[in-house]
């Protein structure tokens, strides 16, 4: 009886494999520019702010580096006993709480009623109109919300006179300050979900939608069962990258209110610059490793909920 051995697969040709280090040299080629860029202007920056973390550096010492001396851990066990800090990370999470739903949500609710066909002036008249804040200067808007605040002079509460209702000196009352912002911030950065989700909703199959009405599900139902799961993934894309750019919330405050009332509306990021300014670079470097690091959690931990689901 013939025993069979088992032959070792061929190598592959030389051809293929010169073909594919061609166009893997080929695909190095065009993303080395931003690899450069990369590293210069966002790893290497990232990399010397955890360095600097772990020393008592100082604007005095940047001359002369020898005078730099490590202090281990002390600058994040600093962070831990500073009252403003803790406020700014208060401020953060509620400001990322309450603006997150409020900016995505938004989001939604335009793109499902510019898909429905309900608006009557033509729909990109209303893309560009939501957009637009999107695409504008932080500073710019920041500066025009704040003196549609004003207390006398503002239009806000010029409306609100027309009711009979006085209205509160918006920036420099501590109850309301944060909300001020808060709504501003929702307003400019609702677009930008509503533009993304209304490609997502013009990808849904129409068959979808039929099968569902066929079955006797309502407006409601078919909401609920057919674009909702289809969005999902787009929704998740939306709430990550919302909530990594409202974590660093800063241009906003810096404009309006400097971060007062009593701090009320101080964010993490202003804090963070405020020590950068006065020269505790050491400090400022603990205060910013701990933002990129809740940051980079707060992305995964998002992406891993949203993929089980």
């Amino acid at each position: 009886m013939a025993v069979r051995t088992k032959q070792a697969p061929a190598a592959p040709p030389p051809i293929r494999i010169r073909g594919a280090l061609r166009q893997s040299g080929i695909g190095w080629l065009f993303i080395t520019p931003f690899v450069v860029l990369f590293a210069v202007f966002y790893l290497g920056p990232l990399l010397v702010g955890i360095g600097m973390s772990f020393t008592d550096m100082r604007s005095t010492d940047v001359s002369d580096p020898l005078a730099v001396d490590p202090v281990g851990v002390e600058n994040y066990l600093r962070l831990m006993n500073d009252a403003a800090m803790r406020r700014a990370a208060v401020n953060t999470v509620v400001f990322v709480l309450t603006t997150l739903p409020l900016a995505v949500g938004l989001g939604l609710a335009a793109a499902v009623l510019l898909n429905s066909g309900i608006a009557r002036l033509p729909a990109a008249f209303f893309r560009l109109g939501y957009y637009l804040p999107n695409i504008t200067s932080i500073i710019g808007i920041a500066v025009a919300w704040k003196f549609l605040l004003e207390p006398e002079a503002g239009l806000v509460n010029r409306l609100l006179e027309l009711v009979g209702v006085q209205g509160p000196n918006w920036l420099q009352n501590e109850s309301t300050a944060l909300p001020s912002i808060i709504v501003m911030t929702a307003w400019r950065s609702f677009g930008f979900n509503m533009i993304v989700l209304l490609a997502a909703l013009q990808s849904i199959p129409r068959e979808l939608y039929e099968a569902a009405e066929v079955d006797g599900a309502g407006r409601w139902a078919r909401f609920r069962s057919v674009t909702v799961p289809s969005l999902r993934p787009v929704l998740l894309f939306c709430t990550v990258y919302s909530s990594v750019g409202f974590m660093q919330f800063m241009e906003e405050p810096l404009v309006m209110t400097r971060g007062g009332p009593l701090n009320s509306t101080l964010s993490a990021s202003l804090a963070i610059f405020g020590q950068f300014g006065v020269g505790n670079y050491g400090y400022a470097g603990a205060a910013s490793t701990v933002l990129f690091t809740v940051i980079v959690a707060l992305a995964v931990l998002q992406l891993r909920l949203g993929r089980r689901r």
